[in-house]
């Protein structure tokens, strides 16, 4: 069973090293790495390996929805990420395994004098297995220099399905992200076929943020995407059905092997509410699986 009482423990950990890192952006920078092996062993799926170094680290494997799907939270103990951190993290799922990985908090992406934190993420699907990767949200703050390189490999019947949410600024304090570089590249292969490619780039600057081409004021953007699995249009529709949103835009587009919802607004509430209930739907449409919402996400 998670618990919570560790979770918060380390919650209050993270915020004393994230607000010392957020005072002083010139703190050494983090070589972090992070390799989880997951297999399925009779019905169930379990971890069967991990190798961590700070200050990435994962929680003990649970199961809400029963021993198939192995439910996983990693934790950046540093609180935050700053120019000049390194963070490797490599996933693989070996045949028919079931996982869903999500994250303990926010990620904080601090501002940086001139060095790029960057974050690499190498996924391997083998035959059956299905990934659910849910990170929790993104704020970048003004003046972070950042890029993320994300590869998912999937072999022949494997699915991946994920999501981001972005918040540009902070909104609160009435920050905009108008001064330095964000940078997002994701990559699904299948047999060495590209099934979707997807390269971001965002531009520090008043004129992206105010750009339609950009942000166009908003400060928040999400995507997810489902991709392995043929969708027929009537999902499609679903999708774009399910949206009950004011504030923001949303739009749905059926891949070559999958779906792709965007959004881009100022709510990350609304942003959240709509892509878990697409979520639930692909959830229950193609892996025959009724919801379940992670109760780290609930803290």
């Amino acid at each position: 069973m998670f618990n919570e009482s560790q979770a918060w423990a380390n919650n209050q950990a993270t915020r004393t090293i994230a607000s010392s890192r957020m005072t002083h952006p010139s703190t050494q920078p983090w070589h972090g790495t992070l390799h989880l092996n997951f297999a399925r062993q009779g019905n169930a799926t379990r971890l069967i390996s991990e190798q961590v170094k700070a200050p990435l680290k994962v929680q003990r494997p649970f199961y809400p929805e029963g021993e198939t799907v192995c439910h996983g939270v990693i934790l950046h103990t540093a609180g935050g990420i700053v120019g000049g951190d390194r963070l490797s993290l490599d996933i693989h799922l070996q045949p028919q395994a079931q996982a869903l990985i999500t994250t303990a908090a926010a990620a904080k992406l601090y501002r940086s004098t001139e060095l790029e934190a960057q974050q690499s993420v190498q996924i391997q699907i083998a035959e059956g297995a299905c990934l659910e990767w849910l990170p929790q949200e993104t704020i970048v703050f003004d003046q972070a220099i950042y890029r993320q390189d994300m590869r998912i490999d999937l072999a022949p019947g494997a699915c991946w399905l994920g999501w981001d949410m972005t918040r540009f600024g902070r909104t609160a304090r009435n920050e905009k992200f108008v001064k330095g570089n964000w940078r997002s590249h994701t990559e699904v292969w299948q047999a060495d076929r590209p099934l979707w490619i997807d390269r971001q780039w965002l531009p520090g600057s008043e004129e992206a943020f105010h750009s339609p081409h950009g942000l166009a004021g908003c400060p928040i953007v999400g995507s997810f995407a489902f991709v392995g699995q043929p969708v027929d249009p009537e999902l499609v529709e679903k999708a774009r059905s399910l949206w009950q949103g004011t504030s923001g835009e949303v739009g749905v587009t059926r891949l070559l092997c999958g779906l792709l919802c965007r959004y881009r607004g100022s709510s990350t509430m609304e942003a959240r509410q709509w892509l878990m209930a697409v979520w639930q739907l692909v959830r229950l449409t193609h892996l025959q699986r009724s919801a379940c919402t992670p109760r780290v996400w609930q803290l």
